[in-house]
């Protein structure tokens, strides 16, 4: 093993030119699939992030709804008929509604407003994602929260302190957030009554429960409890209600095909890229292979090497692309594009890195392995 991977470096080193196009090939293919995977996995946690972003068990819906961005109104004895339920230790009623936001500069912005019960805010902000204020400053005259990485569609600023507008009524930013994304419009946090006010809900409405369930209870259980006994309405464990709102989202945009297309295309273009290197490489190395056959080696010794060649290519080719998605990750995160590399989507970048090089080899192999040893006698 140790000997073919020494003659696999000296195969490589040979041909530094061709080398490098391969290299080359796999860093672009490896980049722009792990660049389109990273945004597209950002892209569904906002699609969600109104679920995920809460602490409830089970979410509870209107029976019609299937994505939490698309909320249809309670009537709120709904809320009182949940928490009579055997399984049921504690209901928290959630109002989200859209707003128009202007600024003092005159920037307006559409807003997704989301107000919760105090002291529990079930709904939000997030403690662990405010990094100026607390939430129990929520309960200040006017109080909402403003996400840092929205500050420039906010007239320049989502600091603390900062007095606007929503549907013509007074806000002032009392919380500020960093990470909390929204899809299809800027998160707000406040409180219940104060959401109403700003969204004109009525007081007898509201647009979900947030569920708690007992302790030893199953959530499952619940979930068919609370379908079974209260009509005009849906339950969903959280995960579930967030799967079905990414699914939702990516159905009616069209987003999982052209993120899958795009990959695609970076998978075939690196397959032939690496392919045709190779293939032209062991074209011009044609004699040196045959000189191995004359002094004995094997068809399958000839396509380890090969093969070996192909892996030091993908080892080197993924380390400097994972450099690069690194430095896209980081320059990314400036702009609020929170993109997260976990591993096991970088073991999963790894695995079609290989793949893609290690096919790619076949070419070269075909080649080689029908190559007499006579031949490197010939002129």
């Amino acid at each position: 093993m140790k000997s073919t991977i020494i003659t696999a470096w000296k195969f490589i080193r040979f041909d530094q030119t061709k080398s490098i196009g391969i290299v080359i090939g796999i860093v672009i293919s490896t980049f722009l699939i792990g660049q389109q995977l990273g945004t597209f996995n950002f892209l569904t946690s906002l699609m969600s992030v109104l679920v995920k972003n809460t602490t409830a068990d089970i979410w509870v819906v209107d029976s019609k709804t299937a994505d939490a961005n698309q909320l249809i109104l309670l009537d709120t004895r709904k809320e009182r008929e949940i928490k009579s339920l055997p399984g049921v230790e504690e209901a928290f009623p959630i109002v989200i509604t859209g707003g128009k936001a202007k600024f003092p500069d005159g920037t307006s912005a559409n807003v997704n407003l989301i107000g919760s019960e105090f002291p529990y805010f079930k709904a939000g902000p997030d403690g662990a994602k405010i990094i100026e204020g607390q939430r129990n400053d929520l309960l200040q005259e006017a109080g909402v929260s403003a996400e840092y990485y929205d500050r420039n569609n906010f007239g320049g600023s989502s600091n603390v302190g900062v007095e606007f507008e929503i549907n013509g009524k007074r806000a002032v930013i009392t919380v500020q957030t960093k990470g909390i994304r929204g899809w299809g419009g800027y998160l707000m946090y406040t409180t219940l009554e104060r959401a109403r006010y700003y969204g004109h809900i009525p007081s007898t409405n509201i647009s979900a429960v947030l569920v708690k369930v007992r302790p030893q209870e199953d959530v499952d259980q619940v979930v068919r409890q609370i379908n079974q006994a209260i009509p005009g309405v849906k339950a969903w464990k959280t995960s579930e209600l967030s799967s079905s709102t990414i699914d939702s989202v990516l159905s009616s945009t069209g987003l999982g095909a052209s993120t899958g297309s795009l990959v695609g295309f970076a998978v075939i273009a690196g397959f032939f890229i690496i392919g045709l290197t190779m293939y032209s490489s062991a074209l011009d190395r044609i004699k040196d292979y045959g000189t191995l056959k004359a002094i004995g080696a094997t068809n399958v010794y000839i396509r380890n090497l090969i093969l070996t060649q192909a892996t030091l290519f993908a080892v080197v080719g993924f380390i400097i692309a994972l450099a690069f998605l690194m430095g896209f990750q980081k320059g990314m995160s400036q702009a609020g594009l929170l993109i997260e590399f976990k591993p096991v989507m970088v073991m999963g970048i790894l695995l079609i890195t290989f793949s893609i090089a290690l096919l790619g080899a076949v070419f070269a192999i075909r080649r080689i392995k029908d190559v007499e040893p006579a031949s490197v006698f010939r002129g």
